[in-house]
């Protein structure tokens, strides 16, 4: 067509259908759940794919990915309500802060936000833990952002490395990656990447931007939490981590047992990211709720009112597996893993790169995630001895990068902070880049020993 290859002719096509997508998000304001789908089925009919089978298409995309993550994605609310509303995310808080001292309060901040961060959405987490940064800078005067930062690092750094975080379950899900390799190895480059990116980051900007918060703030969020009685340190977190303790047990066993051993077959099912944050959820329903006084009716109430806020998402998410399962079926994906193969560009690099411009792009990371990982994931049967669980870390790791005036977060640091535009981009903007280019440097030297 045009003169073009077949392949050629695709290339293109997909190029253009993500430019247009990009442009329905970030000019004209669309919805990113309707800008997928007109994406979706724009790609589907351009690229020459048989009109009965586009919908079909895209409706097995958007069903694959909800099957798993949308179920996710309500159980790991919840768990993150029940914590919230019971005082468990201050009662970690609280603690690293004693075990720190004042002097080395940024680094409590940031361990805080990594251990509150790992079952909760990165914009619940903030609103959940920011009352704590103007609780401890009033108390210790140490700079806002000093201590804001790391906290925003801790969070960050989770949500875009570790499940069961949707933005990496999902590209476990597209990579067919192992949950419990991806977990341990998201840890690994999870951790230092937050300590670059947080306290010691954190402790150098704010020399330049000590931060000014508004009396307003202050006088609304610097209160201490009404409910004295908080689940205890250890109870919180064996709760917050009984998911992940259990899907690394299943990775354990895999390595343990033979195929078919029994307790292999039982460790699978009790370490499935669905079991894992089922049994959680379970466990927090006593450990938050009836052993902290709220009663039944409250507990449904407070699990209702949890569910409301991930309609947006989930939708987005399930729009996104539509257009990466047409880019599959289409062929796009094919041509687009033939061109890395030939060009020789290292998966991980690539994969990173990818997530990294449509997060530029669009300002929603896990647009830039599902895309990312539909684009790429046809590399991963054409190059040998590729490192999935890899893949999905640098994917994870480009959608963080470079948050500015396109990403509601940007906007939420800003206001919280009482910054100024130039001073968001200084401190926040340059922490999400920190944190995705350090992250990448960890991943590529992982790939060297695994």
């Amino acid at each position: 067509m045009f003169g073009m290859s077949h392949e050629s002719y695709l290339l293109l096509d997909a190029v253009v259908t993500i430019i247009g997508l990009i442009v329905l998000i970030t000019k004209f304001k669309v919805h990113p759940f309707i800008a997928l789908i007109i994406a979706a089925g724009f790609l589907g009919l351009t690229s020459g794919m048989p009109v009965d089978k586009i919908i079909k298409a895209f409706q097995d995309g958007f069903g694959g990915v909800l099957g798993f993550v949308g179920i996710i994605l309500a159980l790991g609310t919840m768990l993150g309500k029940m914590m919230a509303e019971s005082g468990g995310a201050d009662q970690i808080a609280q603690t690293l802060i004693r075990a720190f001292g004042k002097e080395k309060v940024q680094w409590a901040m940031m361990f805080a936000a990594f251990l509150v961060g790992i079952p909760l959405f990165f914009e619940i987490g903030f609103v959940l833990l920011i009352p704590l940064v103007f609780i401890v800078a009033r108390r210790t005067g140490v700079s806002l952002i000093k201590i804001g930062i790391p906290l925003l690092a801790g969070l960050s750094a989770v949500h875009g490395l570790v499940p069961p975080h949707p933005g990496p379950l999902l590209a476990i899900g597209v990579f067919g990656a192992d949950i419990g390799k991806t977990i341990l190895y998201g840890l690994i480059v999870a951790l230092p990447t937050a300590i670059i990116a947080g306290p010691i980051f954190g402790t150098f900007i704010a020399k330049y931007i000590p931060g000014n918060p508004s009396q307003e703030l202050v006088d609304q969020l610097a209160r201490e939490p009404e409910n004295k009685d908080l689940p205890s340190f250890s109870i919180t977190l064996i709760t917050v981590l009984l998911p992940v303790f259990l899907m690394l047990l299943k990775t354990f066993a895999d390595i343990a047992f033979a195929e078919g051993n029994v307790v292999r077959n039982w460790m699978d099912m009790i370490g499935h990211p669905i079991t894992a944050l089922l049994l959680a959820l379970l466990l927090s329903l006593y450990t938050f709720g009836h052993r902290q006084g709220i009663h039944s009716k409250q507990i449904l109430k407070l699990l209702d009112a949890s569910l409301a806020p991930t309609a947006a998402i989930i939708l987005i998410i399930g729009a996104g597996g539509g257009f990466k399962q047409m880019l599959v079926t289409s062929g796009v994906g094919d041509v687009i893993g033939h061109m890395a193969v030939n060009a020789q560009i290292n998966p991980i690099l690539l994969a990173w790169l990818v997530a990294a411009v449509i997060r530029i792009a669009t300002g929603s990371a896990t647009v830039a995630t599902i895309t990312g990982a539909g684009i790429v994931v046809p590399v991963v049967g054409m190059i040998p001895g590729v490192n999935r669980e890899l893949l999905v870390l640098a994917t994870g790791a480009g959608s963080l990068i470079l948050s500015h005036v396109n990403d509601a977060g940007f906007w939420l640091v800003k206001q919280y902070f009482n910054m100024t535009v130039a001073e968001t981009f200084k401190t926040w903007t340059a922490m999400e880049t920190i944190l995705s280019i350090v992250a990448l440097i960890f991943i590529m030297l992982l790939s060297l020993v695994v």
